[in-house]
């Protein structure tokens, strides 16, 4: 009797050791988010009165994984103004594939509505313009050649802008994040 309990206790340790072996791989290969931020924006009003004014636009994209790369689906960014958030102007960066470890910058220009800018103009003109930035995006992980679900993501920012209608120095960049409401995985209709 004493040989049969001693084989079963060892095998219960051995289901436990693996077990903590298992959580402990878990912990230390589950991916991390990648991290979105603004880092410059320009704001310009068209010289000709009959053209819409430009956002101009410098979002990095941080992969801070050591072990996965990152397959981006595409990134809907739009700016937005005012209380009811109405849509400055909206831009769509391409999907592409991020390695390991890397940081990528990505530039645009979005051409502004003419009627959510003209209040966002003066604003700007008065030193009390916040613009917002709202992006949207799904991504896939690759850890040793799997690539995961879809994980979906959507993150804002408010950014400070300067009477120049550049963006504020306080910060060297402006990180976006999630929105109050937890969000979670949800599918993005394009």
């Amino acid at each position: 009797m004493c040989e049969s309990k001693s084989f079963y206790e060892w095998l219960m340790q051995f289901i436990c050791l693996l077990g903590l072996l298992v959580l402990c791989l878990w912990l230390s290969l589950r991916p991390k988010s990648p991290s979105y931020s603004i880092v410059c924006i320009s704001i310009e009003q068209a010289s000709n009165s009959n053209q819409n004014g430009t956002i101009s636009y410098q979002l990095q994209i941080e992969n801070p994984n050591k072990e996965s790369s990152i397959y981006h689906d595409d990134i809907i960014l739009s700016f937005l103004y005012g209380q009811m958030e109405d849509e400055v102007g909206e831009d769509t960066i391409g999907s592409f594939h991020q390695e390991t470890g890397n940081t990528r910058d990505k530039i645009g220009t979005v051409n502004a509505k003419p009627r959510p800018f003209k209040p966002l103009l003066n604003a700007i003109s008065n030193a009390t313009a916040e613009l917002t930035v709202a992006l949207k995006t799904k991504f896939r992980y690759k850890t040793w050649g799997i690539k995961s679900k879809s994980h979906g993501l959507h993150l804002k920012g408010i950014l400070p802008i300067d009477s120049n209608g550049k963006l504020s120095r306080n910060k060297k960049k402006y990180p976006l994040s999630p929105n109050s409401q937890k969000i979670g995985r949800y599918k993005i209709k394009h």
